[in-house]
């Protein structure tokens, strides 16, 4: 990643990068180092997580390092969370490798103190820490930060979401007016211009994309479907995607938990990670999912952060975060390094207004897309199986020995059969599930499946009118039913769908054409399935309103 031809690079540092195999600098990189090394100006550094900012701000700082002095601190490096805390000494201590007498310490929550403090007393140079532990160490005055001369600001809007703004003020506080303050973040809300403002002097800005923008080789992709089917929206995705590896984000603990225990039910390689979980169970999980034994990790935004793989193909927001700006970590936690990626969103009928600010805030458009059907799911599953076998490994020499008795055992199965057995030793499931399984079809948002309005709200020409509606003949195999109550009683085609739901007259209801009018709403059910829905709606109340179904 790192071009060894930049200038003020110690030679120590130039043989450790060389040896971590980087090559040229990553846009980050490029433009961070040289500002840092022939200025002392403080800078403003805004890209997405992912593209090479530990080494952007690290490789120059390890460079000011004055080894002679091991009893006073010179860097301070505050990041949000334990895991993100280890892997920036990590990556440090691997570009300092060949600097002896450099001592770097982690320090964060969830570990001894005692330990910390007495690493500290020995003498370290460069801390990092999240902000917690270190106002902590603070409060007992078990660090001096009088000699610090570069504070590092590292995901300043993640430390922002997580809560961390008082610590932050409270520490910037007690470190010199006359240091360097480096800040580096994936987006620049209001709440970080503020750490700016306060606490930067005239900074110089560095934004590698746009600002609050996605990563650009990241695909938005948008699954609209009713709130009933997005489990089942989910499992089409994940299996449409046969080398899917991502994260499945959620909204709450219980949803992580109930997710990913349906997915681990049906056969998934997945795995939950939510607050509830120890240190020790989330080190497990996030392990296992680094090393790819787990292929799709169920998360909370709190409990996914500090997470950082290379390789993720797929995002998917199970729901839509409340907060736009949280759409933009998710998203980049794929496509980084040079890779593409695929950031999903399984939304309802009420995100709309969500998905406009997402798209404004990212500057990209979503792909609105169809739900996989079965049957391009099974192709897609099937010859994914054929290309593992054609590219699959085959050691010769331990095989041959068993080929004579193999051969006797197949014997008696031709060459076809054999193919048709094989496939369907591993595809049968797939077969089996999508066999009789019903599309799912896209939910629209209102007034969009029937028409457009005019900039006044009238109706265009393309809208059917009423009388159009009322007249309709209901589909072969369908019945058509009318229900007293329409628009103005804010009846929509989610709401009555849920209402139909209800009254559980089996897990598969068919519903036709939707047919809305002010007044009165007409719909299409399955013709087996009419009498009990009839028999089941006539005691149901609609916002107080005694609901009223016939058959017409």
């Amino acid at each position: 990643m790192i071009n060894f031809e930049i200038k003020g690079l110690n030679p120590e540092i130039l043989k450790a990068i060389k040896d971590l195999g980087f090559e040229t600098p990553m846009p980050v990189q490029e433009r961070v180092i040289p500002a840092m090394l022939e200025s002392d100006r403080d800078i403003i550094a805004l890209a997405q997580t992912g593209t090479g900012k530990t080494a952007a701000f690290g490789l120059p700082l390890i460079s000011m390092i004055d080894i002679s002095n091991s009893a006073g601190v010179q860097v301070l490096v505050l990041c949000p969370t334990r895991e993100l805390c280890l892997q920036i000494t990590d990556d440090l201590n691997s570009f300092s490798k060949y600097i002896s007498d450099l001592h770097i310490l982690p320090v964060y929550g969830g570990s001894n103190i005692d330990n910390q403090i007495r690493a500290l007393k020995r003498g370290v140079q460069i801390i990092v820490a999240t902000p917690g532990r270190m106002l902590d160490l603070i409060n007992r005055k078990a660090v001096n930060l009088n000699t610090v001369k570069n504070v590092v600001l590292d995901e300043a809007d993640e430390m922002l979401n997580m809560g961390f703004i008082d610590s932050l003020n409270d520490i910037l506080k007690v470190v010199p007016k006359e240091r360097r303050t480096l800040l580096f973040s994936a987006t620049m809300p209001d709440r970080v211009a503020s750490i700016a403002e306060n606490y930067m002097n005239a900074p110089l800005e560095i934004v590698v994309g746009s600002r609050n923008s996605s990563a650009a080789n990241v695909k938005h992709l948008c699954y609209t479907v009713s709130s009933k089917d997005k489990y089942k929206a989910l499992k089409r995705i994940v299996d449409y995607n046969p080398n899917i590896y991502g994260i499945v984000f959620c909204r709450t603990k219980r949803e992580t938990g109930e997710v990913a225990e349906k997915l681990i039910k049906d056969g998934y390689n997945a795995e939950a990670l939510h607050g509830d979980l120890s240190q020790a169970q989330r080190d497990y999980v996030m392990q296992k999912f680094r090393i790819g034994h787990i292929k799709l990790l169920v998360a909370t935004d709190v409990a996914a952060r500090g997470l950082d793989v290379s390789d993720l193909t797929h995002i998917i927001n199970f729901n839509i975060p409340d907060d736009i700006e949280t759409y933009n970590h998710r998203s980049g936690r794929t496509g980084r390094a040079g890779k593409t990626g695929i950031s999903v969103v399984i939304s309802g009928l009420k995100d709309k207004s969500k998905l406009k600010q997402i798209e404004k805030n990212i500057d990209k458009k979503f792909e609105h897309k169809d739900v996989p059907k079965g049957q391009d799911i099974c192709e897609k599953q099937l010859f994914n199986l054929i290309d593992r076998m054609e590219h699959v490994d085959v050691d010769n020499e331990e095989i041959d020995n068993y080929l004579p008795a193999i051969f006797k055992k197949l014997e008696w199965l031709d060459k076809e059969e054999i193919i048709r057995r094989f496939v369907s030793l591993e595809f049968n499931r797939f077969l089996t599930y999508y066999k009789d399984a019903e599309d799912l079809e896209a939910a629209r948002f209102d007034g969009e499946e029937r028409g457009k309005r005019d900039r006044k709200g009238r109706k265009s020409e393309k809208f059917e009118n009423d009388t159009q509606k009322v007249g309709r003949k209901a589909e072969k195999g369908f019945t058509r039913l009318h229900i007293n109550v329409g628009k103005k009683d804010g009846l929509f085609p989610n709401v009555l769908i849920e209402l139909i739901n209800k009254t559980e007259i089996g897990n598969k209801v068919k519903i036709g054409k939707i047919d809305l009018t002010k007044k009165d709403t007409y719909f299409e059910i399955k013709s087996e399935q009419a009498k009990p829905l009839l028999n089941n709606l006539q005691n149901v109340f609609y916002r107080g309103r005694k609901v009223t179904v016939t058959a017409v």
